[in-house]
């Protein structure tokens, strides 16, 4: 394995840094080594993934509808100032 020069930190609380470092202890291997390898060997559920995907069409859909909402905004602003130009042309 190549040497590990990256670092990731994650805050725990008091309480999970000791459950982390008694499993590390336990298993025979340092808090790094434990956090590598449960992290590599994560896969989530198919309910997370779907969950995660779910996730993700609302921030994409979010967005369009954004997106639709500036466009509208500018469309009705840009009939705004043609109906205030054409007020102002019938005085």
């Amino acid at each position: 394995m190549a040497a590990a020069t990256e670092r990731i930190v994650v805050q725990v609380t008091p309480v999970q840094k000791q459950a982390i470092a008694h499993t590390a202890k336990r298993l025979g291997m340092n808090v790094s080594e434990l956090m590598r390898q449960a992290a590599q060997g994560f896969i989530p559920s198919e309910d997370e993934q779907d969950l995660n995907a779910l996730i993700e069409r609302v921030n994409a859909s979010t967005k369009e509808a954004n997106d639709a909402l500036d466009d509208a905004l500018s469309f009705v602003a840009e009939s705004n100032r043609r109906i205030a130009t054409l007020v102002e042309g019938s005085r």
